[in-house]
């Protein structure tokens, strides 16, 4: 055996939206915030990204995180959320998946029945907290970055299905969110080549029509990712949602077109910034439960804490909470000779 780069990685997956975690193998990535630091390893390590989600290694919508050490001196850890064509200052399933993999291997000391702790993503510094039994992880919630609406209810000429109205919130990632029932699709697992195609034909087209800046960072632009929702469909639920990860080069003239990959959890950020739009139509109140439905029926459990403002616009701060589980140790090589040093993809199942 022989190999030019080891990565350690724990595998695991929050309600479903698998998000692998790498513990060893990262090389050095200055910066004074994690924010930074993402920005060094996507110009200068980019190729560990690819490496771990594309093949062989990867699929379409799997997720990664690499464990860093904080710069903010309160966090007990940092994390860059890596996905396939960007990585995301923010994600709800990622920070799950990340906290139960530093609890449940011992590299943060698990405290039963809650543990507390900080964790810095480029974000920024969010607070969570655990509920831990005989060693597991049940649950983790966390106090997210604050969230707010941009643009609500105005009108998007999207490719093939004319004028649609939509939303543009901010969770963590810049969404564009509308209703399902505007493209005649039901946003359930079975439906995922329907909700994509459309999620990406939508996404395209708010890019280029309403193109939004964070105003706190310059560099946070969008909107990248795109979520239809819909009524629930069981009483303990508040709202179904379905979010797609862009595949980052879509023809939306080309039927056949791989249009990216559905998020198979109830996704975190895209609940956060589904409850800034209902709070800003005065739909949520501060303290209200928001129960999110992904398409697998899984859920995720959003409340607003409180409001705030982030520039020029009126915010939320959302907690969420979900669970993870833990499904496998790996440690990945790379042999000199391999042909595919950072993977590859194919249009059979990749955009």
């Amino acid at each position: 055996m022989r190999s030019t780069r080891m990565i350690t990685a724990v595998e695991a997956h929050a309600e479903g939206e698998g998000g692998r975690v790498i513990t060893g193998g990262m090389p050095h990535l200055p910066g004074d915030t994690v924010m930074t630091k993402m920005q060094y390893m996507q110009k200068h390590h980019d190729d560990i990204r690819t490496l771990m989600l594309q093949e062989p290694r990867g699929n379409p919508a799997l997720c990664c995180n690499a464990l860093v050490p904080p710069c903010d001196p309160t966090a007990d850890a940092g994390f860059i959320i890596m996905e396939q064509t960007e990585y995301p200052p923010m994600s709800g399933s990622n920070a799950i998946c990340v906290t139960t993999v530093l609890l449940e291997t011992g590299i943060i000391p698990m405290q039963e029945p809650v543990t507390k702790l900080r964790l810095e993503a480029p974000a920024g510094v969010i607070d969570v907290t655990a509920t831990c039994k005989d060693g597991k992880v049940e649950r983790v919630a966390f106090e997210n970055v604050p969230a707010f609406s941009m643009h609500l209810n105005v009108p998007l000429d999207v490719h093939g299905h004319g004028t649609i109205q939509v939303d543009i919130a901010w969770g963590g990632m810049f969404y564009v969110i509308a209703d399902a029932a505007q493209f005649g699709i039901d946003p359930i697992a079975a439906n995922g080549a329907a909700i994509t195609r459309a999620s990406e034909t939508m996404r395209v087209a708010a890019a280029a029509q309403y193109p939004v800046t964070h105003p706190d960072n310059p560099d946070i632009t969008g909107p990248t990712i795109a979520q239809l929702t819909a009524p629930p469909t069981d009483p303990a639920t508040n709202g179904r949602g379905a979010i797609t990860l862009s595949s980052g080069t879509f023809n939306p003239d080309d039927p056949h077109a791989i249009s990216g990959a559905l998020d198979r959890s109830p996704c975190g950020t895209g609940t956060c910034a589904k409850m800034a739009v209902l709070h800003a139509r005065g739909q949520l109140d501060v303290g209200e439960a928001y129960v999110n439905a992904g398409p697998l029926g899984t859920t995720f459990t959003g409340r607003i804490e409180r409001t705030t403002k982030v520039g020029p616009y009126d915010a939320i701060v959302p907690s969420l909470s979900g669970r993870s589980w833990i499904s496998g140790l790996s440690q990945y090589l790379l042999d000199p000779a391999d042909p595919f040093p950072a993977g590859f993809t194919i249009g059979d199942i990749w955009g």
